[in-house]
């Protein structure tokens, strides 16, 4: 089993908390503390809504979407769960799972419901006595996959054979060592966790080192396995992991390559300054690798990133942006030409133009575009009795380019139903 460091936000009044006991300010925005501990390389997140009214979770439910939207990792929602529209609502704003309070009877009551309707991979039981869940260990076993224990004690056993996640009171050598060596200890949580964030690789490297096995890079290819130039240096083509967009190219020596593995930051080797650097050191423009890649010849190394800031010293995204020349042709990638035409109807509703179909849509209004969605999906159906499938193509080109409007008029865009589709 992979053991997973899991960091945790309390929220409250659409601020992050320390916990629910004195609801001390830790951060006026929880998504920029959020991706923080995405960026420090936590391997999930646990939110806890404490909010009193029905207004305040609706706040805290779209403080959840912004952060699921904006983090890379596996988010659980916890709180304010008391009947299965709750917990349609967590995975509803993008969490991985849900998490049933056993605390709290209800939230027991609902556990076979939930479980059946979601998934039992959708859903966690937090619980800070060990009785409420041992007692009834056969249906915590059939309808979850993982607890959360959320008392800080030293002792990780619950004595059932499900991976849970475990609230450390303090970080040390030996309890990192001690709870993560138990084998139904999936991961470790807790505010000390929260407050030592910027030294979860390190945690990461003394598990590793001591054959635990943790969610880490590691290097399949060594150095000594790569081409080096003449100077002792290995070009690196950096691209943004999620659209492939090539953001600059710099050169790594040894020390360079191992402290990128090391840190999960690029580091690179300056060839004027002749010194390895940490980029975003002073800008705050870090890179966190999602991945690298040799060459064929193992003489360049491809580094999939996610960019923080700007890439170039010039302050624009990627240092390539000087046209040199550009032949005319039509896009052919999905992505973009999806993007493409997404931004034209987006700009055409804050750009009305006279004539323009989608104007006359938005004019409109939902009604009619929501006809013409169901219109269109009606003639794909048509279409796809037809042994020719030129029709099909075209039909669904049209309902892609309704539902498009319809997303613009609802403020949907394409990163929200492809994260959720990764997800899924």
């Amino acid at each position: 089993m992979t053991k997973k460091f899991i960091t945790s936000i309390y929220l409250y009044n659409g601020k992050a908390v320390n916990n629910n006991k004195d609801l001390k300010l830790v951060s006026d925005n929880p998504v920029e503390l959020a991706c923080k501990y995405n960026d420090n390389g936590c391997d999930e997140l646990i939110i806890f809504d404490l909010s009193n009214t029905d207004e305040e979770h609706e706040q805290s439910l779209d403080i959840i979407k912004e952060i699921c939207a904006d983090v890379d990792i596996p988010v659980i929602g916890a709180g304010n769960v008391k009947r299965m529209e709750d917990i349609k609502k967590i995975l509803y704003a993008g969490c991985k799972k849900g998490a049933l309070n056993f605390s709290k009877q209800g939230n027991k009551d609902i556990l076979k419901e939930v479980s059946e309707k979601f998934g039992k991979e959708k859903i966690v039981i937090c619980y800070s006595d060990k009785a409420q869940v041992t007692d009834i260990s056969e249906e915590v076993s059939k309808y979850s996959e993982e607890l959360i224990y959320v008392e800080d004690d030293n002792n990780g056993n619950t004595g059932l054979d499900i991976p849970t996640i475990f609230t450390i009171p303090e970080i040390n050598e030996k309890i990192l060592l001690d709870t993560l060596s138990q084998a139904s200890i999936s991961g470790v949580t807790g505010a000390v966790l929260n407050n030592n964030s910027d030294k979860i690789q390190e945690y990461k490297k003394l598990c590793s080192d001591n054959n635990i096995t943790v969610n880490k890079l590691s290097a399949a290819i060594k150095w000594d396995e790569l081409k080096l130039l003449d100077n002792g240096l290995v070009p690196v083509v950096v691209q943004d992991y999620r659209t492939d967009q090539v953001l600059m190219v710099a050169y790594m020596n040894e020390e360079a390559y191992n402290a990128t593995i090391d840190t999960g930051k690029m580091h690179y080797y300056s060839r004027s300054r002749d010194e390895q650097w940490l980029k975003g050191e002073t800008s705050g423009h870090f890179q966190f690798v999602k991945s690298l890649y040799a060459d064929c010849d193992k003489d360049t190394i491809l580094a999939k990133v996610k960019q923080i800031g700007a890439a170039c010293h010039t302050g624009s995204y990627s240092c390539f942006f000087n046209e040199i020349a550009k032949a005319e042709y039509t896009e052919k990638n999905p992505q973009k030409v999806l993007d493409s035409v997404y931004k034209v109807i987006c700009d055409r509703k804050l750009n009305p133009r006279e004539g323009s179909y989608t104007n006359y849509l938005f004019d409109k209004g939902i009604d009619k575009i929501l006809k013409k969605v169901g219109e269109e999906s009606t003639e794909i159906v048509i279409a796809a009795k037809n042994p020719n499938s030129n029709e099909i193509v075209y039909e669904m080109a049209d309902f892609l380019y309704h539902m498009m409007v319809l997303m613009a008029e609802r403020d949907v865009k394409w990163e929200d139903i492809t994260d959720e589709l990764a997800r899924r």
